[in-house]
């Protein structure tokens, strides 16, 4: 997701790149419509936001790869239930080996729900349930009593949904020359793991919080379950049986497997010290795949909703995993789309590795877009909107924004910076009659008029509103975004 918001803060960064070659693979095998689909994908990159009636608003693949520092892509695009095309794009390692359809990436938070099925299968082969207090479940380790909890116990389906109350949102996984911890060591947060300890913080079930940490507490439980190593569990759950063949939760990544690998990179195109992070914790950010194997995933779970294969869940399973709960979240999965024509989606960011997947839940269309920077999460976003407008969705389509002009004297009040947070400010400045603004640690982007007071982005789709006093004078701004409202206080 990408935002302003220190809450939602993933990556709002347009910057300059060493990727000077675009390669691509040959096309000249696959069918004249095809072709031509994927032609219309990687020129056709769109904003989050369009101005209504001005021209050329899209962007070629290469242009924005370029630009934002991102040496290799992998797209796979899912049509009518089926792989319709699967392309790499750039380079796997910069001055190296292109990207190929073969490439593996890491997935980061993707593994989520690729893990979540392992769970539900156990689920259906009934070693436990989905409502039983986890505690009741786990003997090496426990979830501690917090008086936050107010005696309510944990559940499978609250971890799963991100409604347990557990806390660490998510894991920066461990460089090279760092000591791995022990999967005991990062729930209980002692050294060497650089994260806190896993613990509740709120009242289970009450809330949604993305956490980390309480799919950390569902591994812990799959392995006390199955006795099994956590990688060999998942290949032979899910990974084998659907095909993913290219697949692994094994971390560090075995030798044999580093040739087909990303060098993962950071917003500057510089590459992370060490190659990639080690993430012990698997179930949460460990699997190491590339699109192909994701759409299988994706399919899978489409053909097993509608009772068309069922390898790994039944179908009344498969259509609990996708009921949307708090905060549109099935088990595992986020929920979007409408009533009529939901679809389910995640995305993932690792250290130098961001990648989304989309996919509708009729059968019909959905796409995977893996990346090896950091900031690949805007792009992604960009070729998802790209493939959505190629291939017709309802959904993943930019806001559409009308440009009013106003009085320069009206402008000159808004300039100054503004405190949403003692980490976290918005500094408006007015560049030669337009205004921009610039978030703490941010690149600086321009401003467009929606009304004398109202501004927007083409790059995020949010809202800036400037708020004034009785007396007229500015005193604040309020960030709108994702439904929530954000103000910041004039400096």
């Amino acid at each position: 997701m990408l935002s302003l918001s220190p809450k939602y803060l993933t990556s709002f960064v347009i910057v300059c790149s060493t990727v000077s070659i675009l390669h691509a693979q040959p096309t000249q095998t696959l069918p004249a419509e095809v072709q031509g689909h994927i032609q219309h994908v990687v020129s056709g990159l769109l904003p989050a936001v369009v101005i209504r009636n001005e021209p050329n608003q899209t962007y070629a693949l290469a242009e924005r790869m370029k630009e934002m520092h991102v040496p290799g892509v992998s797209i796979a695009v899912i049509h009518n239930g089926d792989i319709d095309w699967a392309q790499g794009f750039g380079e796997a390692t910069i001055g190296g080996p292109p990207v190929t359809v073969e490439t593996i990436f890491q997935a980061g938070s993707i593994s989520k729900p690729v893990a979540a099925m392992a769970a539900l299968h156990l689920v259906q082969l009934r070693r436990f349930s989905l409502d039983v207090d986890v505690n009741s479940i786990l003997k090496t380790w426990k979830i501690p009593d917090s008086p936050a909890a107010n005696s309510k116990p944990v559940t499978l389906r609250e971890l799963l949904t991100h409604t347990g109350g557990t806390t660490v949102h998510g894991f920066p996984g461990y460089a090279a020359s760092e000591q791995i911890p022990k999967l005991i060591e990062v729930l209980n947060g002692v050294k060497p793991a650089n994260t806190p300890p896993i613990r509740i913080e709120a009242q289970p079930g009450t809330r949604w919080n993305y956490s980390g940490g309480g799919y950390t507490v569902m591994q812990e439980m799959l392995v006390e379950t199955t006795r099994q190593p956590f990688p060999k569990f998942m290949h032979d759950t899910v990974l084998g049986p659907l095909g993913m063949n290219h697949s692994t939760y094994e971390q560090p990544l075995p030798d044999e497997r580093k040739a087909l690998a990303a060098t993962p990179y950071d917003s500057q195109g510089k590459p992370i010290l060490g190659g990639p992070h080690t993430y012990p914790e698997m179930a949460a950010a460990g699997l190491w795949t590339m699109p192909i194997d994701l759409a299988r995933y994706a399919i899978e779970v489409e053909n097993s909703l509608h009772g068309k294969s069922n390898e790994v869940l039944s179908q009344a399973m498969t259509r609990e995993m996708l009921t949307p709960g708090i905060g549109n979240w099935g088990l595992g999965l986020q929920i979007g789309g409408s009533p009529a024509k939901p679809y389910f989606s995640h995305g993932g960011v690792n250290e130098g590795f961001e990648s989304l997947f989309v996919c509708y839940e009729d059968g019909s269309e959905g796409a995977v877009v893996m990346t090896n920077a950091k900031g690949g999460s805007e792009l992604a976003e960009e070729v998802m909107r790209s493939i959505a407008a190629e291939y017709n969705w309802p959904d993943y389509r930019p806001s559409i924004r009308a440009v009013v002009p106003v009085d320069a004297k009206v402008l000159s009040d808004y300039p100054g910076t503004y405190e949403m947070t003692p980490q976290f400010s918005l500094v408006i400045s007015n560049d030669e009659g337009y205004l921009s603004v610039q978030a703490s640690g941010q690149p600086k982007l321009q401003l467009f008029a929606e009304s004398p007071s109202t501004f927007f982005i083409k790059e995020v789709d949010a809202e800036v509103e400037f708020v004034r006093d009785e007396q007229g004078k500015v005193t604040s701004l309020i960030l709108h975004q994702g439904g929530h409202d954000n103000k910041a206080v004039r400096k």
